[in-house]
């Protein structure tokens, strides 16, 4: 890493919940975040569910956002890596992205090293133990033929109900993300601590839970979940030394 730069993650944006109003103040709040961090970042991490649903036809892709998706082509163009991970809400984003903003995009989670620190990187959603109605939705939802078949619905219809279902989902979570379970109950935590007992990492990043945590593991490593941008604002950063959660515009 280059002194003075610092790699930045952030996840769990939804854009485009729970009302358009909301949804554009909101991304317009990211708008400032991307902002504020242009001048020092070395590279960008987005760890999924930017998006509360996301499919691209082969010449449509969702409408909006164009705030976001201009910023984020600012930024690649300025030559700062941005790294998308697809998520449980927008795990259908194909080449869109990748052709327009030069985003590098993962279907799973990666390892990397920065400095003298190693990282294990994903949104977090399928891993651990448990969740196996979701994990075999998501083995559907991943098929091809599904892909294929979804994409012969129309547009205005196909968005249509895939949103309606999107935010049926929320209403059916309701307040349990904001609840920490324990160690010995949360999934990425216990995913986190089976990871650390083959390989060494000095830091496990996920989204998904929609929590801030940072969780020391065995002595060994630490489990950082970023939260989201729908309570939180919040993200990490790391200077080349440690990585920490912080909140953006919170006093």
């Amino acid at each position: 890493m280059k002194a003075g730069k610092k790699i930045y993650f952030a996840s769990d944006f939804h854009l485009g919940v729970p009302t358009y109003e909301k949804s554009l103040e909101r991304e317009k709040k990211i708008v400032r975040w991307l902002d504020s961090i242009k001048a020092d970042a070395e590279e960008l991490y987005l760890l999924g569910d930017v998006f509360d649903f996301w499919f691209e036809y082969k010449t449509v892709a969702p409408r909006g956002y164009v705030r976001l998706l201009g910023k984020l082509a600012e930024i690649s163009d300025a030559g700062i890596p941005i790294h998308y991970f697809t998520g449980n809400h927008d795990m259908w984003i194909f080449d869109y992205l990748e052709k327009e903003l030069k985003l590098k995009v993962y279907r799973a989670p990666i390892e990397a090293i920065y400095g003298s620190k190693s990282f294990y990187i994903g949104h977090g959603d399928g891993l651990g133990p448990g969740d196996h109605g979701y994990k075999f939705i998501k083995k559907v939802f991943a098929n091809p033929v599904c892909q294929w078949l979804f994409a012969r619905l129309h547009p205005n219809f196909g968005i249509g109900l895939a949103n309606y279902f999107s935010k049926k989902s929320r209403i059916a979570t309701g307040t349990i993300d904001e609840k920490f379970l324990g160690e010995e109950k949360e999934w990425l935590v216990i995913h986190s601590k089976e990871l650390l007992e083959k390989k060494h990492y000095d830091y496990l990043i996920f989204g998904h839970r929609h929590l801030p945590l940072d969780i020391a593991i065995n002595g060994t490593g630490r489990y950082i979940n970023l939260g989201d941008w729908i309570r939180y604002d919040s993200y990490g950063v790391f200077d080349g030394e440690r990585m920490e959660l912080k909140y953006f515009e919170k006093g």
